[in-house]
């Protein structure tokens, strides 16, 4: 029997954004804020935020748990403005002050072009991170809008560039 080939119409999504994001386990206390992320990770998706397309849970690995998620969001703005909402807000303010026993990352693609990412306390290289030339996420490239238009200039070096979800200040506890 044949297998059965599909492909997909992205006509309809010109700005079509897709992030994976992971949450690694660093140390014991680890698990227990992984574990804790998960429900209400869910819950945020199943309220499914305007211009989310899809959201999907997978883990990396179980040894050490590396828990992953994949979405698909109508456009940046979309994606931007819940990550600026509650509950995001707080969570990232909240592991940005201390990562309770984890890792986190995340790479961001664009329909239009150009990539960003970020690794925070990530104990090996994961992703673009493995070959890739890296440097501290600080100053232009805080935020993911700057990350963003330093990759594609042409989708958004003509915007306004937001203050970023949480302030390098507040990030570093110098608030």
């Amino acid at each position: 029997m044949a297998v059965k080939r599909a492909t997909v119409d992205l006509a309809a999504y010109p700005d079509l954004v897709m992030i994976l994001l992971g949450m690694r386990v660093n140390s014991a206390t680890g698990i227990k804020t992984l574990l804790g992320f998960g429900p209400q990770i869910a819950k945020a998706a199943r309220d499914v935020p305007d211009g989310l397309l899809s959201h999907e849970t997978f883990l990396w690995s179980l040894f050490p748990p590396h828990a992953g998620i994949r979405q698909y969001w109508r456009d940046f703005e979309a994606l931007e403005t819940w990550s600026r909402s509650e509950p995001h807000r707080t969570w990232w303010k909240a592991f940005l002050r201390d990562p309770r026993g984890t890792g986190f990352w995340h790479e961001t693609y664009f329909m239009r072009g150009g990539v960003e990412a970020v690794f925070d306390d990530m104990q090996m290289p994961i992703g673009l991170m493995r070959f890739a030339p890296h440097h501290a996420a600080k100053g232009g490239m805080f935020s993911a809008r700057q990350r963003a238009a330093a990759t594609n200039a042409g989708s958004f070096g003509d915007r306004p560039v937001p203050a970023p979800v949480v302030a390098e200040r507040e990030a570093s506890g110098e608030e």
